[in-house]
């Protein structure tokens, strides 16, 4: 994400350095204490600001990445023998890692604290791989121990719920499944019961995924949860749609209430702003990111590793 950034960064700093040979004072105050002025800092912060918008970096995101890259170098000592690209590019790593570093929720953890049947329900628009995630999660699941029922409340489009039920008799796990057009939250329901009456662990509830500006759509999603009650309220995004991704987000967790978010196609995403973004625009943490087609492709989220991976390091 950050490759044309750092070529910039390089060619300016190599020529404040030699301007530094010339006249300290237009860099720096105090010819031993060296502080960073301000002024210098203005072509820099530009550029970052352009790189990231490029990335689809939600422009709220933008600002404050920029704001605390400002502030951390603003002022700051440095030795004589500085190395200014690396100085500013540790503040940039740091302001980066903050923007992702929402308050974790363990996923696995809060599963196994919750009175069973656990229910979650996922939501999201059609194409971000909201279905396969579902099955991705029942996977997981099922290697620590625990009995799944997913729920086929996508009921607008019959192939999503053809796809559940392969994945379903994969994965050895029971489908609940209405018909084409039925009521959605009546599924959830009575996935809910039977996993009750089963004594199953959790229950998986997809949903529809017209477009998120659909007013019928986002009255469906929040009679699901009115009807269901979910434990939990996952956004599954795909981080190939940058800003739209952003969008969906917001609107989802303004209807209903999103809890944590599921980033698909990570392994594609060369820009890196959806990550960036969708977390700090509804305020609730990154829990997984899709790595890959197969059940495994599916990873804990972690800051260091996305900030390291955003720096293409």
């Amino acid at each position: 994400m950050f490759e044309k950034l750092k070529e910039k960064l390089s060619g300016i700093t190599k020529k404040s350095k030699k301007d530094i040979e010339g006249s300290p004072e237009e860099v720096f105050v105090d010819g031993w204490g060296s502080k960073i002025k301000e002024s210098k800092l203005d072509e820099i912060l530009w550029d970052l600001k352009v790189a990231l918008l490029e990335a689809d970096v939600a422009l709220s995101v933008v600002d404050e990445i920029e704001e605390d890259v400002r502030s951390n170098l603003v002022g700051k000592k440095i030795d004589r023998n500085y190395d200014l690209e690396q100085v500013i590019e540790a503040s940039l790593k740091k302001a980066v890692k903050k923007a992702l570093d929402i308050q974790k929720i363990d996923f696995d953890k809060f599963v196994k604290k919750s009175k069973k049947p656990v229910s979650v329900m996922f939501v999201g628009v059609n194409g971000t791989g909201k279905t396969t995630t579902i099955a991705k999660i029942t996977h997981r699941l099922r290697k620590l121990n625990y009995t799944c029922v997913i729920a086929a409340s996508d009921t607008f489009r019959a192939g999503a719920i053809d796809q559940l039920e392969k994945h379903a008799s994969r994965l050895e796990v029971k489908l609940i499944k209405h018909g084409k057009g039925s009521d959605p939250a009546a599924v959830g329901y009575d996935a809910v019961e039977h996993a009750t009456a089963r004594h199953k662990d959790v229950v998986l509830i997809d949903t529809a995924g017209r477009m998120q500006t659909n007013k019928n759509l986002m009255d469906e999603m929040e009679k699901i949860k009115r009807v269901v009650d979910p434990d939990m309220i996952i956004f599954v995004g795909d981080a190939l749609a940058g800003n739209d991704a952003v969008e969906q987000a917001k609107s989802f967790d303004e209807s209903v209430g999103v809890d944590g978010v599921i980033l698909t196609k990570i392994d594609a995403d060369a820009k890196g702003g959806s990550a960036l973004s969708i977390g700090h625009a509804v305020g609730k943490p990154v829990l997984f990111v899709g790595t890959g087609e197969s059940y495994d492709a599916l990873e804990e989220f972690d800051p260091d590793w996305m900030t390291e991976r955003l720096f293409g390091e």
